[in-house]
């Protein structure tokens, strides 16, 4: 079974033929897959280590933004090509025993009021989370993985640096490129774009209903696809409202299907995703069959609006339109579904 193998004690600079924390066109893959087959991946957590157990509030203040999400991949998968979709398909999501939440100053929703440091170490066992920082909770696992996506073509990240860069210069919360902490470095550090916001091909959207038996499309703009994960979480709630989940390592198991020109054909470019059953906690349910999209904050010229949630709101519902109308509803249909 093809699998990638990561050395948990060490962080991705130290083995940068197992991922990388920028996305390029230019990075090379890491394995090579076909259609249907298993593949095992193994991944850091976002801080790429740097919360080890027993870190405390005072050492938020050494952390470096710029080893933030380390991934693992890429992985080339066969017959995959720009304008078609992958289903990538989550068989199993492996926790790590232990975890962290943090709260780190000038970072979260709240940032403007939430400015004290804090670290929450937890402890997983018997599909639960523990802590001493927060003695008497104890929080069911849902196992994700915070991060997936494909790989920018050439052009599109030309288009979304530059969107990203009139973004900031206008207020907007992103990470422009850098190639402090990147890996790799050189060219993909000073041009590859972050892994903060998601954007089209994927990335970081913390979706917590992609657990085990979960299916996630995403757009393809290169040959191979180019897939990479990382950023695993035990849990979540409908949101990191302090920057953070129950932040881990894993290891999980995914398979791909390549679906052919898919994203050409659709009226909008972004990640689609299904789960057909429960979580594996009857304490934690979705409905059965379920099928979500996301939408991103990316106005209709093409420009992002950062942390605009009314415009992603728009944009995932008229997306869940699309998908509705795809399977035979009118317009008016969709709408009031």
């Amino acid at each position: 079974m093809p699998a990638v193998r990561i050395d948990r004690k060490k962080p991705l600079a130290a083995e940068p033929h197992s991922g990388h924390n920028r996305y390029h066109p230019d990075i090379a893959p890491v394995l090579e897959v076909a259609e249907g087959e298993e593949v095992v991946l193994e991944t850091r957590d976002s801080l790429d280590g740097q919360i080890r157990p027993g870190a405390t509030a005072a050492d938020l203040a050494h952390v470096d933004t710029g080893l933030v999400h380390p991934l693992t991949g890429p992985v080339f998968v066969k017959g995959a090509e720009a304008g078609d979709m992958i289903e990538v398909e989550f068989l199993e999501i492996i926790p790590q025993p232990t975890a962290f939440s943090v709260i780190m100053p000038g970072m979260g929703f709240l940032r403007d009021i939430m400015t004290t440091p804090f670290v929450v170490h937890w402890k997983i066992r018997d599909g639960w989370a523990t802590s001493d920082e927060i003695p008497g909770v104890r929080i069911p696992g849902a196992p994700f993985m915070g991060i997936s996506a494909t790989a920018p073509s050439s052009q599109k990240l030309k288009e979304w640096r530059e969107r990203e860069q009139r973004s900031l210069d206008t207020g907007g919360f992103v990470i422009p490129p850098g190639e402090a902490g990147a890996v790799p470095g050189g060219r993909c550090g000073v041009e590859g774009l972050r892994t903060i916001p998601p954007r089209e091909n994927g990335g970081n959207f913390d979706v917590k209903q992609l657990t085990k038996g979960a299916k996630l499309l995403l757009p393809v703009f290169t040959k191979g696809a180019l897939f990479s994960t990382g950023d695993a979480h035990f849990a979540q709630g409908d949101g990191e409202v302090c920057i953070t989940a129950v932040e881990m390592q894993a290891t999980t198991a995914v398979r791909f299907r390549v679906l052919k020109g898919l994203a050409e054909k659709r009226t909008f470019a972004g990640p689609v995703f299904s789960h057909s059953g429960f979580f594996a906690d009857p304490a934690i349910t979705v409905p059965k069959d379920f099928l979500g999209v996301m939408g991103m904050p990316i106005n209709a010229k093409g420009e992002i609006e950062s942390e605009n949630l009314t415009l992603a709101c728009r944009n995932a519902t008229l997306n869940m339109m699309t998908l509705l109308q795809e399977r035979g509803f009118s317009r008016e249909q969709a709408y009031v579904l």
